[in-house]
């Protein structure tokens, strides 16, 4: 631990190469900037992300819906990050989350309401008001007022505008090999670094984009479902994000004709004017998990790897680029979070 430390002390005013323009990649470098470390930011793919995690989540901002089983680290991390949003991008869609089930599944919602916490037991008339959409579908539902969501392939074009106005610079298209670099580097590749983090594996996740006029959210609104988290994120222009699987497999070469029953099927039972959405996107990634899906921060001289966000990579990546930040900047520990070798 003292060799890393003395390792970062002589780095100084170095400027410190972050790897992976992805959320994880560019909030550890915003908050580094914001820290006064000088840093750049490299993203082997173009700005569009294309081969990016990122590009296919649900930007969910649900620290209460996720305490569902997750890591208390994931909990703390998360309420930190949702601050970190506000104060960043004030614009950022804190309007909470609502959480339904149809009478058949009222069992799996009391226990998820005994499980999480942050919410508030809404029926019928408060859920309409809520969502007005849902009027008179669903009876009771549970409320989280402190949760929000963003739009992930619009966030990170701002975030990356805003790295730039500070003077970061992001270099696109330039691929960085860890061992090879001289200087000092935070990896943020996920599962792109696997070669260097035996416990690291992919865990698939399935997503569908749909648009529809006939329906109006402001809010993401999740089902209760036997085997996953569905929810349904709404979009600018009458878009809707229905997601996610969750399978042990490493295999995207498409999505699976039953998650896409499933996923779609969702949203129908949800509201029936889903049955004659168009389909714009059938989508699916891989997201980097360690055994006990917690997060890590390792850090081994003076490279730092930021990996493990499994489905909490926009709910995570503010408060750990933070814990990044001040580590380097200041020595300061989260020993929650952090390793050494």
């Amino acid at each position: 631990m003292r060799n890393s430390d003395e390792a970062w002390a002589r780095a100084g005013s170095q400027e410190v190469a972050v790897i992976g323009a992805g959320i994880c990649g560019t909030w550890t470098a915003l908050m580094l900037s914001e820290a006064g470390v000088p840093v750049a930011l490299h993203e082997r793919d173009g700005p569009d992300l294309m081969g990016s995690t990122s590009r296919w989540a649900g930007g969910m901002l649900a620290p209460g819906c996720e305490s569902d089983g997750a890591e208390p680290v994931v909990i703390r991390l998360g309420r930190r990050s949702i601050d970190l949003w506000r104060r960043h991008l004030p614009e950022t869609a804190l309007l909470g989350s609502l959480v339904v089930s149809h009478p058949r599944d009222r069992g799996d919602l009391d226990r998820f309401a005994r499980q999480t916490s942050g919410h508030r037991q809404v029926g019928e008339s408060e859920i309409a008001e809520l969502e007005p959409a849902l009027a008179g579908r669903f009876r009771t539902g549970l409320f989280f007022p402190d949760e929000g969501h963003v739009e992930p392939r619009a966030v990170l074009p701002a975030l990356h505008a805003e790295l730039q106005r500070r003077g970061v610079p992001i270099r696109f298209g330039a691929a960085v090999d860890p061992a090879a670099a001289a200087g000092p580097l935070v990896d943020c590749r996920g599962l792109s670094a696997r070669a260097d983090l035996p416990e690291l594996r992919g865990v698939k996740g399935e997503t569908a984009l749909v648009a529809t006029d006939e329906v109006t959210l402001r809010r993401p609104v999740r089902l209760m479902h036997p085997r996953w988290p569905l929810y349904v994120v709404p979009r600018p222009g009458g878009r809707f994000l229905i997601g996610a699987s969750t399978i042990e497999s490493e295999d995207v070469s498409g999505v699976s004709v039953r998650s896409a029953l499933e996923l779609l099927t969702a949203a129908y039972t949800l509201h029936p004017a889903f049955g004659e959405a168009r389909i714009l996107e059938l989508g699916t990634a891989l997201r980097p998990a360690y055994p006990d899906h917690a997060p890590r921060i390792a850090v081994s001289g003076s490279k730092i790897s930021v990996n493990g966000l499994y489905r909490h990579g926009f709910l995570l990546a503010p408060a750990l680029g933070e814990v990044v930040a001040n580590y380097v900047a200041s020595g300061l520990r989260d020993n929650e979070v952090m390793r050494w070798s």
